[in-house]
Order: structure tokens, then C-alpha cells, then sequence
């Protein structure tokens, strides 16, 4: 067993990140910490080191408890790192979860079934408050009396 392990190598053996080059590229971009540090991916951990990675929302943190350079089955993961991230960043991804479209902007892609339904039920009839006593028999709300008052109208805009 080796005594000190590339950062990437580490991250993507323990299945935090998919694939090496996203491990690598996490640690260039500086999602990745040791002690409040930015890390290069060619860092060097060893046992008992404590490793921040930073996946928005949330900053989670792991205690290397093993060193691996190649991957594992998901079980066995356990062996090798400890999840040590604080409850508090479980809130925040626990309330982003629930915001998920409460927060979307007006005029953002199409409105999902639920606000469809909402919208279709706003804009039904008896949401205005119509009287069924003002509906006809096949349920419009255009009478002959109004047929009436439309044609005369024509009329009188022709001549």
C-alpha cells in the first residue's frame, strides 16, 4: 500500500467524482481544498488528511481513512474515506431541493405540468364566477339576443 496518493487519483478511486479528468479538472478549478487551501491535482495525500470538494450547494468533506490509486466496487469505498461533512450543508441541499422551480424565472423554458394545471384551472369558467343561469343549453354564453344586437350593429355600420 502506497504511503501518499495523488489528490485526483484518490477522489476518482473512491467515487466522489465520475472520471479522472473531472477529478482533475474539480482540482484546477479550485473546488477542491485541504485545510481552507486550494490543491493541484497532483497534491499528495496520506492517511488522516481531510479533504473539502465542493459541489454547489454544497462543500462536502471526507477523512482519507486509506490510499487507493485504482477504482474500487462501491462497497468497498467505506475503507478508504469517511464522510465527515457537517449537517449543516445536508440543510442547504435539503432546502434547494425544495426550492427547486419555486425560485425559476418568469419566461424560463415551458411551465411544467403542475403550473400547467394551475394556469388551465385560473383561467377556467368557473373561476370567474359565471351563473349557469347565463349559460345556454350547449354552454355558450352567446344568446340569440345577442346574435341580434350584433347583426343590427353590422347593419347600421354598412349603410
Amino acid at each position: 500500500m502506497p504511503k501518499e496518493v495523488r489528490i485526483d487519483k484518490w477522489l476518482w478511486a473512491t467515487r466522489v467524482f465520475k472520471t479522472r479528468s473531472i477529478s482533475t479538472d474539480e482540482c484546477k478549478k479550485g473546488r477542491v481544498t485541504m485545510g481552507g487551501v486550494n490543491v493541484k491535482p497532483s497534491h499528495l495525500i496520506k492517511v488522516g488528511d481531510k479533504v473539502s470538494v465542493k459541489k454547489p450547494p454544497v462543500t462536502y468533506t471526507f477523512e482519507v481513512l486509506g490510499l487507493i490509486e485504482n477504482r474500487v466496487g462501491a462497497k468497498l469505498v467505506p475503507n478508504y474515506l469517511k464522510n465527515v461533512t457537517p449537517p449543516d450543508q445536508y440543510k442547504l441541499l435539503e432546502m434547494v431541493k425544495i426550492g427547486g422551480f419555486v425560485d425559476r424565472q418568469k419566461g424560463l423554458g415551458r411551465p411544467t405540468k403542475k403550473e400547467g394545471r394551475e394556469l388551465s384551472e385560473f383561467t377556467s369558467e368557473a373561476f370567474f364566477g359565471f351563473d349557469d343561469d347565463y349559460i345556454d343549453s350547449d354552454n355558450s354564453l352567446w344568446t340569440e339576443e345577442d346574435e341580434k344586437r350584433l347583426s343590427d350593429a353590422m347593419s347600421k355600420k354598412g349603410k
